[in-house]
């Protein structure tokens, strides 16, 4: 896998999903986004997206910090969609606390914890992790 066909990134802070587009673009690290500014408007846009033949993000960079549904209460109603489509999902937050960093292992569709700013070896990271789960 050399490219990702598409990423979702769900976070509310515009500078943040600006310069992570940007440095995704630099790379090739993806041919579309989705972007969603809180949890809610993730759900909102993907569960039809699960029960219909769109093609699907293939990788979540979610944030844990949001109004109105947060990446915490995303994640807990994300896991109980019925879905066939293999997801990948990469926390990218600027929390270091390690309550968030522990309480993330207890969800199996999380791959990561990645700390903001997103980097250009951050996203090679992800493009192996995938190559390696292709395999």
């Amino acid at each position: 896998m050399s490219k990702i066909a598409t990423t979702c990134i769900i976070d509310d802070d515009p500078i943040f999903v600006f310069g992570a587009q940007k440095i995704m673009e630099m790379t090739d690290f993806s041919e579309k986004f989705i972007v969603f500014g809180n949890g809610q408007e993730a759900i909102e846009g993907l569960k039809p997206m699960l029960s219909s033949d769109q093609p699907f993000p293939e990788v979540i960079l979610l944030d844990l910090n949001m109004p109105i549904m947060d990446g915490w209460e995303f994640l807990d109603e994300f896991i109980t969609i019925p879905r066939e489509k293999a997801i990948t999902i990469y926390i990218v937050t600027s929390s270091i606390d390690p309550e968030d960093i522990k309480r993330v292992k207890e969800y199996d569709v999380v791959n990561k914890y990645i700390l903001k700013p997103v980097t250009v070896d951050a996203l090679k990271e992800i493009l192996e992790d995938l190559k390696r789960a292709a395999s």
